[in-house]
């Protein structure tokens, strides 16, 4: 990884990011980023307070004007020199990201920090293509256009899972539109996020445009989100804290944009090439030690392929190989904290008592017993109202069922309270069709789980939330859609008038 950068020092002024420095934080409390792949400390820092919060909006307010007045050109051009930057940067943020969540190095390097990089080159783009409906004459005496303006400021809260990745996801849609942002990353891993934000000021976007607060939840995260000056918040975490985050929106009527809880189908027809799904189901379940949303967490098979299936898998699983992020041959890491990988083996745990664990279903012994890992696990026999099958466990855990019918394993697959993603299998264009308009998910892939691309949104049906990250249409999200209306005639008494007052001639 070359010369890594020493986080202590690189973050001697504190974790927090307001107004273009960063300082510490004035709650009194601290907390302890955790390397969790040795439970070593790697930056113990000060949490923000309720009034670290205040300032960090009021330095967004501030910069809101100058920044909404700026030509969509000029925010373009801000936007490519950001991307600049971070490619520039790509090898401190690879290892930021893994020191901090236990990310494999090949997935940081490989997958998010170009992920967010390619994320940043597009709103470089579409910050100059804000749509609106061409311009007419819809009446015949007006002529009608629509604005998209910037809506203020926004108060963000980003999870754990993938700092940056998911820092990127709030913040560029938001300042590509012309707002500015307070973003609040979550306190076991605030690195990336802060490093985005300086990162921003190298490509020379103005102070306060984008602002971290790092502190918890309750206090700085609650107090952001009813935060009076803050018009819209958007929030990427689990379905009972979306809830929370709701309540207090709604209560100050603010815009809401929701990515929650994902249980993921896996949907594999017996007419489906049946290595292509193995490896598939492999890699879609255990991508960021299965701490994804969007993971593959209930492969449902159909019945003639399914012992074959479940053999194949576990074949795969135990060739999985855990060890040190930073080490290239490393393919799963830690989970990110002690207790996220004990919340995870008590779901194991309780599912033995009517399933079978196939394989893994252990904490590891040796030098692993240091970190929060835990073996790629795989599990048969649950019914489809089981815990297993119907909460999400956030972790390297697969649970396989099969079905009989088409339609049977299509009802499956909407089972659940979820509906963010999912994929189907199959190499029958129908069979694969049906699957795409019958099950309700934000994104249906077929022969294929876990691709996002850039151009195509992201976001979720039912309990997952709703509004799209990423692609043209989160515009939708951080834009105020405005009519206007010019008349053409010049006529000071017009026909219509007279249905409010006088008569016709």
């Amino acid at each position: 990884m070359g010369n890594r950068f020493q986080v202590k020092d690189r973050f001697a002024d504190g974790a927090q990011y307001i107004d273009g420095q960063l300082r510490s934080g004035t709650s009194g409390q601290s907390h302890t980023v955790v390397d969790p792949a040795t439970g070593d400390e790697v930056l113990t820092y000060e949490l923000a307070s309720t009034t670290d919060v205040d300032e960090a909006v009021a330095a967004a307010k501030r910069a809101f004007p100058g920044w909404s007045g700026a030509t969509p050109g000029e925010r373009s051009d801000a936007l490519h020199r950001l991307a600049a930057v971070l490619a520039e940067q790509a090898e401190d943020f690879a290892y930021a990201e893994s020191l901090q969540c236990g990310k494999p190095i090949k997935l940081s390097t490989e997958f998010d920090v170009p992920g967010t990089i390619d994320n940043t080159a597009f709103f470089a783009g579409a910050a100059r293509h804000l749509q609106g409906q061409a311009a007419a004459e819809y009446s015949g005496d007006h002529t009608s256009y629509v604005r998209r303006e910037a809506i203020g400021v926004v108060g963000s809260i980003a999870p754990w899972n993938y700092p940056l990745q998911m820092a990127a996801w709030k913040i560029l849609p938001a300042i590509a539109a012309g707002n500015t942002i307070v973003l609040k990353p979550a306190e076991l891993t605030p690195l990336t996020s802060l490093m985005f934000a300086q990162a921003a000021k190298d490509a020379g976007l103005p102070d306060g445009v984008i602002n971290i607060v790092t502190g918890a939840g309750r206090e700085a995260g609650e107090h952001l989100v009813g935060h009076p000056d803050v018009v819209m918040t958007s929030f990427t975490g689990s379905t009972a804290v979306g809830k929370r985050v709701a309540e207090i929106a709604t209560a100050t009527v603010k815009r809401l944009h929701l990515e929650l809880g994902g249980k993921a189908p896996f949907l594999v027809f017996d007419d489906a090439d049946l290595e292509a799904a193995a490896h598939g189901a492999v890699a879609a379940s255990l991508i960021n030690t299965g701490q994804d949303c969007t993971a593959a967490t209930r492969a449902y098979v159909q019945r003639p392929l399914h012992d074959a299936f479940v053999a194949r898998v576990a074949e795969l699983m135990e060739g999985v190989r855990l060890g040190d992020p930073f080490a290239p041959t490393t393919d799963l890491g830690p989970l990110v904290s002690r207790a996220q990988r004990d919340r995870v083996a008590g779901f194991v745990e309780r599912a033995r008592a009517y399933a079978t664990v196939v394989t893994g279903g252990e904490i590891p012994a040796g030098d692993l017993d240091r970190g929060a890992y835990y073996r790629p696990t795989l599990i048969t026999g649950a019914a489809q109202d089981s815990e297993v099958v119907q909460s999400e466990i956030f972790g390297p855990v697969l649970v396989v069922l099969p079905f009989d019918s088409d339609d049977e394993g299509i009802a499956l697959a909407n089972d659940t309270p979820y509906g963010l993603a999912a994929s189907a299998w199959s190499r029958d264009l129908y069979r694969a069709n049906r699957a795409t308009r019958e099950i309700k998910a934000g994104c249906v892939w077929i022969n294929d789980h876990i691709p996002i691309i850039s151009e195509m949104p992201h976001g979720g049906y039912k309990a997952s939330g709703f509004g799209k990250d990423m692609s043209a249409y989160s515009f939708e999200e951080y834009t105020q859609v405005k009519h206007v209306m010019y008349d053409n005639t010049a006529v000071a008494e017009k026909d219509w008038h007279r249905t409010i007052f006088g008569d016709r001639p």
